[in-house]
């Protein structure tokens, strides 16, 4: 097990996906089998639905999210906010490629201190990146600051990796969970290691997903921050959840 608590998780988390960074992409296509862009997909026309005005995602890394968002009628401009350079470099380059590059801005910045005003945004996005905020109160802190800087009727979604449980509650029941586990705790290692020769960065994955929140413990969560209309559904065999809820308060786009 690894154990990376606070600033030490920070840098860690850090020089891992440096590492990493280069085939990160590849490393999500392959370990989801594309399914990730339909997730995001998903994410961005829920964050923008009856919106409109400047985005924000957090934790951007290469900009898929971002890009997602930049696709959703109404939503302009789109921020892209992440600690790592490298990661911002190749979002950058990737949204040049696809003819987005004069409509994300993309900034680097910590997730726990956004660089914004109050009410900047129509909405916020974060995708796979909470389990990664230091510890151990980062994950509190990363959406205190995403409400902090939403409109009022502005809308947060998170798409995250979900917990597995330990008896299924699909058809299949606990040979569903089990399947799960073993793909993500014995085979993505070894995938990882494949693609990137950096088995422990792909060992850290499963092991930061079993210490994160529950779906309903993370819904539970954006109520204590005063998120109304909150909710969530799993997806991928329930491997991956995404949750949303609005700040209080009536949108007025600028």
């Amino acid at each position: 097990m690894l154990e990376t608590p606070g600033t030490d998780k920070q840098r860690y988390v850090a020089e891992m996906f440096t590492r990493i960074s280069r085939r990160y992409d590849l490393m999500n296509f392959l370990m989801t089998a594309g399914q990730h862009h339909r997730w995001q997909a998903r994410t961005a026309r829920l964050a923008a639905q009856g919106l409109a005005g400047p985005a924000l995602d957090v934790a951007t890394g290469t900009g898929d999210l971002a890009l997602a968002l930049v696709r959703r009628p109404g939503i302009q401009p789109v921020v892209g906010l992440d600690l790592l350079l490298p990661m911002l470099a190749l979002a950058q380059g990737k949204a040049r490629r696809r003819g987005f590059g004069e409509r994300i801005t993309w900034l680097a910045g910590d997730a726990v201190t956004l660089p914004f005003p109050d009410h900047s945004f129509a909405c916020a996005t974060a995708g796979f990146s909470l389990r990664n905020m230091p510890e151990p109160d980062g994950i509190r802190r990363a959406l205190a600051e995403m409400v902090r800087v939403v409109r009022p009727g502005g809308r947060l979604v998170i798409l995250e990796l979900s917990p597995h449980p330990k008896t299924g509650t699909g058809p299949l029941g606990g040979l569903e969970a089990g399947l799960a586990r073993f793909y993500t705790h014995r085979l993505v290692p070894v995938l990882g290691q494949v693609v990137t020769g950096d088995r422990l960065a792909y060992t850290y994955l499963p092991q930061s997903v079993d210490r994160f929140l529950e779906a309903g413990a993370l819904a539970g969560l954006l109520r204590e921050l005063g998120l109304e209309q909150v909710g969530y559904r799993k997806l991928g065999m329930g491997t991956v959840a995404i949750h949303w809820g609005v700040k209080p308060g009536t949108h007025q786009p600028l």
